[in-house]
C-alpha cells in the first residue's frame, strides 16, 4: 500500500463540475489500495477576488488580515473537494492549515514552514479516511493564520509529502507536464520526460509556473518524488527527479521568461566600503527579496550606479526603501523600470560543455535584443531584457538550442 499525496491547482478545481471530476480521480487511486491525501488550491480566480476586494478598501491593506482573507479560497475548495468525495462513497475529511499542524514564522504572506505535527492526518487515514488539506496556508507561534505565497500550495503538499514519508507527490495542473519552455510562446515546445530537482528549481526560480520554487526546495531536500500531470487527461506527465548521467548530455534543457520583474537603480551612489550591505541590509529589513544585481564600476573612484531587481508587486515598497537609503547616503537618484523581464537557459549540463553564454549572448545580439543585466550559476544564466523582447527571446534561444528535438 502506497502513500499519495495529491495536489490539485485552481484550475483543476475551478468549479464544482471540475472538483467532482477530481474527486473521481481521488476515489481511482484509493481503490487501487493506496492511501491518499488530496491538497487543494483555491477556485481559479478567487484569490484574485480577493485580492480585488481588498483594493476596493484600502491602498495598503494590514498583511496579517490579508493573510486571513486569502486563505479562505483554499478552505471552500477543501470543504466541497470532501464532500465530492463522500458522494462517491468514500469517507473523507477536510482540515485547515491549522488542524493538520502546519507551523511557520510570523513573515504574513509569505511565511516559511517551521514543522508540520500532522498528527490529525495520520489518525485520518488509520480510520481509512481520505484527508484534504486546505494549501497555501499554516499558522503561528501566535496562532495567526499565515499563507506561503502564490503557489503556495504546491509546498503545502510537498511538505506532508515529506512529513509523512510519502512514496510519491502528485502535482495536478491543466498541462501535461514540464516543457522545454512555455508553449503559448513557442508552440514547437516539447514536454520533458523527467527534469533533475536542480534544473526544475531553476525554472521554476526564473519564472516556469508549473511548479513553485519552495515546493521544489522541498522536494530535493527530503527526497520526495514529484511528478506534475495533467488532471484533465492520463498523461504519465513529468518526473522530477535526482540527477543522472542522461540528464548532463543535454546541454539546455529549457528556457524560461519571468515578466513579473521590475529593476531599480541607485544613481551616483558614494564608492565607498560599506554602501552595498547598507543598501540590502534595509532592503532585507523590509522583508523583500532581492534577485539580480549589478554595481557598475566607478569611472573616477567617487560613484557608482547599483542596480537590482525585485517582483513587481514587491517594487513599491523597494523602491521607497532605496529612496530613503539614496537620500541617506547622498546618491543623485532612484529610478524604476517596471517594463523589463527575466529570460534564462537552465541545464545541468552546462556544468560540462562551453561556449553556452555565448552562444546566448551571439542569439540575443543578431536578434536585436539589448541585455540590461546578467546573472548566472552553474546550471544557468539569465539575461535582463526589455519585456517587449522577451518572447523574442524566448523563441530565439529555443531554436538555437535546438531544444524540440532533443
Amino acid at each position: 500500500m502506497k502513500l499519495i499525496v495529491q495536489k490539485y491547482g485552481g484550475t483543476s478545481v475551478k468549479d464544482t463540475e471540475r472538483i467532482k471530476a477530481v474527486a473521481e480521480r481521488v476515489v481511482s487511486c484509493a481503490a487501487k489500495g493506496n492511501n491518499v491525501i488530496v491538497v487543494v488550491s483555491a477556485m481559479a480566480g478567487e484569490t484574485d477576488k480577493f485580492v480585488k476586494f481588498a483594493g476596493e478598501i484600502t491602498d495598503n491593506p494590514n498583511e496579517r488580515e490579508m493573510d486571513l482573507l486569502l486563505s479562505s479560497g483554499e478552505r471552500v475548495t477543501s470543504a466541497l473537494m470532501t464532500m465530492a468525495i463522500q458522494e462517491l462513497g468514500y469517507e473523507s475529511m477536510s482540515f485547515t492549515g491549522r488542524q493538520v499542524g502546519i507551523i511557520t514564522d510570523s513573515s504574513h504572506t509569505k511565511a516559511m514552514i517551521d514543522r508540520i505535527e500532522a498528527d490529525r492526518i495520520k489518525a485520518a487515514i488509520k480510520e481509512n479516511k481520505i484527508p484534504v488539506v486546505a494549501g497555501f496556508q499554516g499558522i503561528n507561534e501566535l496562532s495567526d493564520v499565515t499563507t506561503l505565497g502564490r503557489g503556495g500550495s504546491d509546498t503545502t503538499a510537498v511538505a506532508i509529502a515529506a512529513a509523512l514519508k510519502a512514496d510519491l507527490c502528485e502535482i495536478y495542473t491543466d498541462v501535461d507536464g514540464v516543457y522545454t519552455t512555455d508553449p503559448r510562446v513557442v508552440p514547437e515546445a516539447r514536454k520533458m520526460d523527467k527534469i533533475s530537482y536542480d534544473e526544475m528549481l531553476e525554472m521554476a526560480s526564473l519564472g516556469a509556473k508549473v511548479l513553485h520554487g519552495r515546493s521544489v526546495e522541498f522536494a530535493k531536500k527530503f527526497n520526495v518524488p514529484m511528478v506534475v500531470r495533467s488532471s484533465y487527461n492520463d498523461s504519465p506527465g513529468t518526473l522530477v527527479t535526482k540527477e543522472d548521467g542522461d540528464m548532463e548530455n543535454i546541454v539546455v534543457t529549457g528556457v524560461a521568461q519571468d515578466k513579473n520583474q521590475a529593476r531599480i537603480t541607485i544613481m551616483r551612489v558614494p564608492d565607498r566600503p560599506g554602501i552595498a550591505a547598507t543598501l540590502f541590509e534595509s532592503i532585507a529589513e523590509a522583508n523583500v527579496n532581492v534577485d539580480m544585481i549589478v554595481q557598475n564600476i566607478s569611472s573616477d573612484d567617487k560613484a557608482t550606479d547599483i542596480s537590482f531587481t525585485v517582483s513587481t508587486a514587491e517594487g513599491p515598497k523597494a523602491l521607497e526603501v532605496a529612496q530613503k537609503v539614496s537620500d541617506k547616503l547622498g546618491a543623485q537618484g532612484v529610478n524604476m523600470n517596471p517594463e523589463v523581464a527575466k529570460v534564462s537557459i537552465v541545464g545541468v549540463g552546462m556544468q560540462s560543455h562551453f561556449g553556452v553564454a555565448a552562444t546566448m549572448f551571439e542569439t540575443l545580439s543578431k536578434a536585436g535584443v539589448n541585455i540590461m543585466m546578467i546573472s548566472t550559476s552553474e546550471i544557468k544564466i539569465s539575461c535582463v531584457v526589455d519585456m517587449n523582447q522577451s518572447e523574442l527571446a524566448v523563441k530565439e534561444l529555443h531554436k538555437v538550442f535546438d531544444l524540440a528535438k532533443q
